[in-house]
């Protein structure tokens, strides 16, 4: 399951409508082992298309660079789709380099990139086996362990 900070997922959902037509991208960092998603890095697509994205070579060496400084590691990757649902495309899958990461998902398709409710799904991605996985928002984490302060997101399909 991933539990992630309310203000992470309007975050992820702003990137994703500012950005529209084209793919968003970006990194959620957190301590190496936490599981705990905490720095938010919105990134550049340098492919800057609307069906694939792909992180500037120099702002992804940089943000390794952070992480090692920081003692932090990818523990959420996000893109958005703006014509089809937020699920992982073969590409996606095929790219998919950081097993003990969350993969999110979000679509704007069919107008979401201006207003309503978006799809917002996470994924585990593993030798290229795809789960999905409950996505629990909070409005805070209550302790160093992740755990938090507010429900799981209702059975909406990760809808937020």
């Amino acid at each position: 399951m991933l539990t992630i900070l309310r203000e992470h997922v309007d975050a992820i959902i702003a990137h994703a409508r500012r950005d529209h037509p084209d793919e968003a991208c970006g990194v959620i960092t957190g301590p190496v082992g936490s599981d705990r998603p905490e720095r938010l890095v919105p990134m550049l697509n340098a492919a800057m298309s609307p069906t694939f994205y792909e992180f500037d070579s120099g702002d992804l060496l940089k943000l390794y660079r952070e992480m090692d400084d920081n003692d932090e590691e990818p523990v959420v990757i996000y893109h958005s789709h703006t014509a089809t649902e937020a699920y992982p495309s073969r590409t996606d899958v095929n790219l998919a380099s950081e097993p003990g990461a969350h993969y999110v998902l979000v679509s704007t398709r069919d107008g979401a990139h201006e207003s309503g409710e978006v799809e917002f799904r996470s994924y585990r991605i593993v030798d290229g086996e795809v789960t999905e996985e409950e996505v629990r928002i909070v409005d805070r984490y209550t302790d160093d362990s992740g755990d938090a302060a507010a429900d799981p997101v209702p059975e909406t399909e990760g809808e937020a």
